[in-house]
């Protein structure tokens, strides 16, 4: 069997602020790169790659267990892949009094890489050897016995400044490679994010693709008897923990997104009159009207510069989409026909958008230049010419919509090409709907409601259709958008 391969050039991010809370500024996050002793952090070569037994990350319909995919990419082939084996030892605590954070930051990122359903982390009661000291490098065999493809080894430890000091390795078992040194500085209370960074490293290190396990999730909470239903405005990290209330419920509140910053959420809310869309600012807890139109605005989203929000506006029986730039409040006018155009997105570098729109006579979706003009229709269905298309995503990696598919009595979230063809329905139920992208473009989350007296659950499901997974919230949940990556939006 030959040696685990991964891609080496994985940048070292400096963390300037942490997006947890309602003042990032108190979060800093230090992230140096850890100058071991021993000095065996060696490049390798980009095109070498995992080599596993029957399994591997493949390009989606391809032939070989591993690929590589156009910009350096992995795909993987449902029908082949098998998830990699991993052993992570439980972090070192630097004193006695570290040992529930060590454990703690253990467990998270053990559950984030099986929650992945790329990685299957070994049982810690099946290991051989116990790692009590880092920078002394591992008996291999040990590990090699076990089939683990990788090794984590990590410290937590209390820094006389009362700040938390985390470092951990990542090795290549069959080689004796290390992959990744790392260490970070932060607040103790803050130990759960940096196990979603080093979670971030390790998938990273092991597949090529950023992870997105350092990011948040918006989502409409709801609570009480199904016609008395409390709606409150939520956010929480990607594995459910910390959730925290943006709203009090007093208004029905529905589609929250993230500006690409994730310092502001876009939403609609239905007060006293007519629904409007808001802008919620996450640090002071203030929220303002986005423009003051006559009638019903809905469906907000940020445009990838975060300087514009795109919306529909209804005009009578119709709805037309609008855009307007927050710094000079002008607004543009981007449809203009007798129908429904709704829950516009705009691809990631921002020159189009796709929406759904029943101008055809069902709604279906389209797609069109960013500053208006002709649309084109992108969903066509070859088993049912009377299925619906709606609530369109791009994905943040351009490569894929995702969209909310209806008909013969089932929603299916589902993702197509930009062009229309490729499409591949992930999932099928009763009212499955809203899917949103992680922020490497891997997983999508939605929701689904099962009817009766119960309410909605979040999922998630790999864009492969593998690995549908429920989400935990405190009670009924809707509407998930995912968060860009934390990390990757500090400073901004």
């Amino acid at each position: 069997m030959s040696g685990l391969f991964v891609l080496a050039e994985a940048a070292v991010r400096n963390l300037e602020e942490d997006r947890d809370d309602f003042h990032p500024q108190r979060y800093a996050v230090i992230s140096e790169q850890k100058n071991f002793p021993m000095n065996d952090v060696r490049p390798i070569n980009r095109r070498r790659f995992m080599t596993l037994t029957g399994s591997g990350l493949a390009m989606l319909g391809g032939g070989r267990a591993f690929a590589q995919a156009p910009q350096g990419r992995l795909r993987i082939d449902p029908t082949e892949f098998r998830p990699i084996p991993i052993a992570i030892t439980g972090f070192v605590a630097g004193s006695p009094a570290d040992g529930d954070v060590s454990n703690g930051v253990t467990q998270v990122i053990t559950n984030n890489l099986k929650r992945s359903g790329l990685f299957a982390p070994i049982d810690q009661a099946a290991f051989i050897e116990r790692i009590s000291n880092i920078d002394v490098a591992p008996q291999f065999q040990n590990w090699k016995t076990l089939n683990a493809q990788a090794l984590v080894t990590g410290r937590m430890t209390r820094q006389p400044d009362g700040r938390l000091k985390a470092e951990f390795r990542l090795w290549d078992v069959v080689t004796g490679q290390q992959l990744a040194g790392q260490q970070y500085f932060t607040s103790p209370e803050y130990w759960r994010r940096i196990a979603h960074i080093i979670s971030d490293q390790i998938y990273e290190q092991m597949t090529g693709e950023k992870g997105y396990f350092d990011s948040r999730v918006v989502f409409v909470d709801e609570s009480g008897p199904k016609e008395r239903r409390v709606k409150r405005l939520a956010m929480m990290d990607q594995d459910g923990a910390n959730v925290r209330y943006l709203t009090r419920g007093a208004d029905l509140v529905l589609t929250p997104r993230f500006s690409p910053n994730s310092q502001e959420i876009t939403y609609m809310e239905f007060g006293q009159g007519d629904p409007k869309v808001y802008l919620f600012n996450i640090e002071t807890g203030q929220r303002e009207i986005v423009g003051n139109f006559p009638g019903m605005t809905f469906a907000p989203r940020f445009s990838p510069d975060g300087q514009r929000v795109i919306m529909s506006l209804q005009q009578g029986g119709n709805s037309n989409l609008f855009v307007m730039d927050l710094r000079s409040r002008s607004t543009t006018r981007l449809t203009d026909t007798p129908a429904i155009d709704t829950s516009p997105s705009y691809s990631p570098d921002g020159t189009r958008i796709c929406f759904e729109s029943d101008r055809g006579g069902r709604s279906q979706i389209y797609v069109m230049a960013a500053g208006g003009g002709q649309a084109q229709r992108i969903s066509f269905s070859k088993d049912d010419n009377n299925a619906t298309y709606s609530t369109p995503v791009w994905s943040p990696r351009g490569d894929y919509i995702a969209f909310t598919r209806q008909g013969g009595g089932q929603f299916s979230i589902g993702v197509m090409k930009p062009d229309g063809s490729g499409e591949r329905l992930l999932t099928s139920g009763y009212h499955n709907e809203g899917p949103t992208f992680s922020p490497n473009g891997r997983v999508l989350m939605f929701f689904r409601d099962p009817g009766g007296n119960g309410g909605p659950s979040l999922f998630s499901v790999d864009i492969s259709g593998r690995n549908e997974l429920k989400v935990p919230t405190p009670g009924f949940a809707s509407d998930p958008a995912w968060s860009p990556l934390l990390s990757a939006t500090a400073g901004q």
